[in-house]
């Protein structure tokens, strides 16, 4: 018997034509799928007053050549394939749809590849995994579109829906953080420095995507650091880029800390508990924003540093962190823009900040399994616990828009830890840990016991982490023992390879003065 895996009511993919799934098995397995509305929303309507599936223009012309009229004019236009190109993995997210003969098909950004959107037949003898799309009337009478499930693994669950879209707010107006230490000269050079320094560097621009990577690292100002990562991320989706760039033997190597401009260094503080002081909204929103500005640096960090110790490592793995430095990069312009709407005398980089969280990645450098299991199951998870709150401190200050963008920032966030997830099960899995005898929880609190300090304590968003992966056994009782009784350099489990700055011993001798630095997440204050 065919298992059918509801995704949603009909009516709530009418926002946009693309959406991409991701699926997980009872056994902890992960599948990646897109989900293409070919017909448009008057087509829906036309269906729905029961004048059959020709679309009906806003010209009253019905388009018979329409490509999804073609096809099937009784049907919604709905296909689901595996999101990655069977040929090199390339994110099919932004496949061109062409009509051909009596089929339509989703060519491939990168190689022009073309694949039946029912079959998964190409023309090249590849053939990709599609997935039959249903749509029914479910008790309610309301229309459900379900996939079949995939035919490995059972208890298929969907933990990921969302459109294939990125909405940037507006950036804030051109301006100097209010720094009245800093003297007008410096305020102009670093003006005049960002009007001059473009997009794209005009010397030895990037070809691949690690070198936009560490290039992305090392720019200073958070703005253009956003419209890097926009431009990099599409370059990438839509194959203008010559490769990922982490089998080449010359592949760059990203900063052990990325760089900052002045004017914001002099606020950044090591300290977290010096910037806990949240009287009004614009510091809460100030400090949520500077959280974000080094989550792109860690997702762009995860590629360049481990990329290349992993040249095997499937591209998915590069899909999903692009996707997520470009979710954290549209989490800051929507928070700076909610600050300089909201305090426009503090825009960003006038209030002290802190780093803790490249704290945890200068503790994790060494390996890629303690950087999965603290930054994405630990920090980042401690923010879906934390999320509820501030979003709820938001809308009892009457905050309409900014609750709006919390929430947003909430659901990424979900799909950041389903990430930090699944590749924490595939490098277990590449180290031979079992996780049906309770190996990966072992594998995962050890990394916590190593490159934390404290307890991890609730309350925690059991919804939210279960649905990202993360159950119970995971961070019940979880207590980490950073810089205990020992250097932070002598107590980790080296992956048997060296780091991208260095050999491990390297690392073992620089890095333990770090222990004395606290490593905690920042709690909002709720009551």
């Amino acid at each position: 018997m065919v298992e059918l895996l509801e995704i949603a009511p009909f009516r709530q993919l009418l926002s946009h034509f693309r959406f991409l799934l991701t699926l997980r098995s009872r056994e902890g397995h992960y599948r990646s799928l897109i989900l293409f509305r070919l017909s448009t929303v008057e087509n829906d309507a036309a269906n729905d007053d029961g004048h059959g599936g020709e679309e009906t223009h806003s010209d009253g012309i019905v388009k018979e050549s329409d490509p999804s009229y073609r096809l099937n004019c009784n049907s919604r236009q709905l296909y689901a394939m595996e999101a990655s190109c069977p040929h090199l993995g390339a994110d099919m997210s932004h496949a061109e749809i062409e009509e051909c003969d009596d089929s339509v098909v989703a060519v491939c950004p990168w190689h022009r590849y073309d694949f039946d959107l029912r079959t998964g037949k190409s023309e090249t003898g590849l053939k990709a995994c599609t997935f039959a799309v249903h749509v029914n009337p479910n008790s309610e009478g309301v229309e459900v579109v379900s996939i079949e499930a995939p035919e490995e693994g059972s208890g298929w669950r969907l933990v990921e829906l969302r459109s294939v879209s990125e909405e940037f707010a507006d950036p804030p107006p051109a301006s100097s953080p209010s720094n009245y230490d800093e003297d007008s000269e410096s305020r102009e050079e670093r003006t005049s420095h960002d009007d001059e320094e473009p997009v794209v560097p005009l010397d030895d621009p990037p070809k691949t995507l690690l070198q936009w990577a560490v290039l992305i690292l090392n720019t200073p100002n958070p703005t253009l650091k956003v419209e890097r990562t926009k431009h990099a991320v599409h370059l990438f989706r839509t194959g203008k880029l010559s490769s990922i760039g982490h089998k080449s033997s010359h592949a760059p190597h990203p900063p052990d800390v990325p760089s900052r401009d002045a004017s914001w260094t002099r606020n950044l503080k090591t300290d977290p508990a010096k910037v806990k002081n949240r009287k009004n909204r614009a510091v809460m929103l100030h400090a949520l924003a500077n959280i974000e500005q080094w989550a792109i640096d860690l997702a762009w960090d995860i590629m360049a540093r481990f990329g290349p110790l992993y040249p095997n490592i499937p591209p998915a793995f590069f899909h999903d962190f692009s996707k997520m430095a470009l979710d954290e990069a549209k989490h800051f312009s929507l928070l700076t823009s909610r600050l300089s709407a909201t305090s426009p005398a503090t825009p960003y980089g006038s209030m002290p900040v802190h780093a803790s969280l490249w704290d945890s990645a200068t503790t994790t450098a060494h390996s890629l399994r303690a950087r999965l299991a603290i930054i994405h199951l630990v920090h980042e998870a401690r923010g879906l616990d934390v999320n509820p709150g501030t979003i709820e401190r938001f809308r009892r200050a009457g905050d309409k828009e900014t609750v709006e963008v919390m929430e947003i920032i909430h659901a990424d966030e979900v799909t950041h830890v389903t990430a930090g997830h699944r590749w924490f099960m595939w490098i277990c899995e590449q180290q031979g840990i079992i996780r049906e005898d309770g190996g990966v929880v072992r594998a995962f609190r050890e990394e916590v016991r190593r490159g934390w300090r404290g307890e991890v304590k609730g309350p925690f968003n059991v919804e939210a982490r279960e649905t990202a992966g993360m159950t119970p056994e995971f961070y019940e009782g979880l207590r980490g023992e950073l810089g205990i009784g020992e250097a932070v350099g002598q107590n980790v489990a080296p992956e048997k390879h060296p780091t991208a700055n260095g050999s491990l011993d390297d690392w073992k001798g620089v890095k333990g003065a770090i222990a004395d630095i606290p490593v905690e997440y920042e709690r909002n204050d709720q009551r």
